[in-house]
């Protein structure tokens, strides 16, 4: 039986609209409210809310462990607009600029996706977590400050063309890369190197290190899966075992697919 208390490491498909602590508070909720104790839960990697796929949580000593999921290879799925820009890089704004598009082609978007491929500098968006000063980016963009960010490195494994739409100037890519990249800057940036503009229409986070979509609780059905987990009728006797006769982590994600 899974020991939630002393520490596991689970994954849930974050849904779309919802930010990554959201997801998390309620989780949590669900499984303080089914120990009959405050469970300590920690994420490994936060999901923009408009994104959707694996989030990483890790419960009890487990979170010490958090820092090193970070550094993991990450796996996404993504679609692009051409032709236009919001302020965010994504669907959470209003398009603010338009541009031209007649010349963007296939063979270009494959010619140009290759300059964000191995060791490059990103400036993460303006609306991000970033913090300037010790306040967060976004927050300062909302109360209507500009903000400016520098460049960091990141490094960027694959990006792939998987689709693209000449009629609806739309593609969709797979990227492959390490801690630190913003989908919505590399949305910002190929758009800027077809001398166009490009955001996000979707976004799916599709692996964590070993971790998959195939590995991760359906958010909406976690309540389920736990009852399958811990039995009500042993839940309370888990309790009252001593902190030693309980059985050792096992950091494994569930194996059962999304439902």
């Amino acid at each position: 039986m899974r020991d939630f208390i002393k520490g596991e490491i689970l994954a849930i498909d974050k849904p779309y609209g919802m930010t990554s602590f959201g997801a998390l508070a309620h989780i949590r909720f669900l499984l303080s409210q089914k120990l009959g104790q405050k469970v300590k839960v920690g994420h490994a990697g936060t999901l923009d809310p408009l994104a959707t796929g694996v989030l990483i949580l890790c419960t009890g000593r487990c979170t010490k462990q958090i820092e090193t999921l970070q550094s993991h290879t990450k796996e996404y799925t993504a679609t692009l607009q051409l032709g236009a820009t919001t302020a965010s890089y994504d669907r959470e704004h209003e398009v603010d600029t338009t541009y031209p598009v007649e010349h963007i082609t296939r063979e270009l978007i494959l010619d140009v996706l290759k300059q964000f491929e191995g060791d490059i500098q990103q400036v993460p968006p303006t609306y991000s977590a970033c913090k300037v000063d010790g306040t967060r980016s976004y927050q300062l963009r909302r109360n209507g400050e500009d903000v400016e960010l520098k460049p960091k490195a990141i490094h960027i494994d694959k990006v792939e063309l998987t689709d693209y739409d000449d009629e609806k100037k739309t593609m969709a890519i797979r990227v492959v890369c390490g801690k630190g990249t913003y989908i919505r800057a590399l949305a910002r940036d190929i758009g800027r190197a077809l001398n166009s503009g490009a955001y996000l229409t979707s976004l799916r986070r599709t692996r964590v290190g070993d971790i998959s979509e195939s590995d991760c609780i359906a958010f909406n059905h976690f309540g389920e899966w736990l009852d399958s987990e811990i039995p009500n009728e042993v839940s309370a006797a888990a309790l009252q075992r001593p902190a030693e006769a309980k059985p050792q982590i096992t950091p494994k994600a569930d194996n059962r697919p999304v439902a």
